[in-house]
């Protein structure tokens, strides 16, 4: 897994060592209005984050996690994830600091995202997204991913087919 860079954004692969930033950067309980729970403690997120480095049990899947850098500020900004398998197919999901928010880094990072999945044999990438949430909607939209009439625990599912979005690029 390596790092992909965007025209603002650096996306780090995830490191233990951004736990105690990243707490700070989702410290906000605004971003759990969605997806449940509460803001890790950062302690909290360097264990869990212990365990998303290990990676996952199952062979056929990939657990890939990067951090998201604005570069012109030099600070995290929010999270880009991507599990991927069994097969060529991914679930997406991305979360951005209150303070970052409503400046197209989701979206630009999601973009960036997508297209390295693509450069890397994933033909279809997914989201789940609550229906109340326009935000990420916006940021699947901003992805390329558009609605299906499919839902999963409340979530409507989002896709895009990149074996046949000809052209498509991040």
């Amino acid at each position: 897994m390596s790092a992909i860079s965007t025209e603002r954004l650096d996306l780090l692969p995830l490191l233990v060592e951004h736990a105690e930033e990243m707490a700070v950067v989702l410290a906000d309980p605004a971003l759990h209005t969605f997806i449940g729970g509460e803001p890790y403690s950062p302690r909290a997120l360097r264990e869990r984050y212990q365990r998303l480095v290990v990676g996952s049990a199952d062979p056929e899947v990939s657990w890939l996690n990067w951090v998201i850098r604005l570069r012109e500020e030099s600070c995290l900004t929010g999270t880009v994830q991507a599990t991927v398998g069994p097969g060529p197919v991914a679930e997406i999901s991305w979360v951005v600091g209150t303070p970052w928010q409503g400046r197209g880094i989701a979206g630009e990072a999601a973009r960036g995202l997508v297209g390295w999945l693509g450069s890397q044999g994933v033909l279809t990438v997914v989201a789940h997204i609550h229906p109340d949430h326009r935000a990420s909607a916006a940021v699947a939209t901003a992805a390329g991913l558009s609605p299906t009439d499919e839902w999963q625990d409340g979530e409507l599912r989002w896709s895009v087919d990149l074996a046949g979005a000809a052209g498509h690029s991040s």
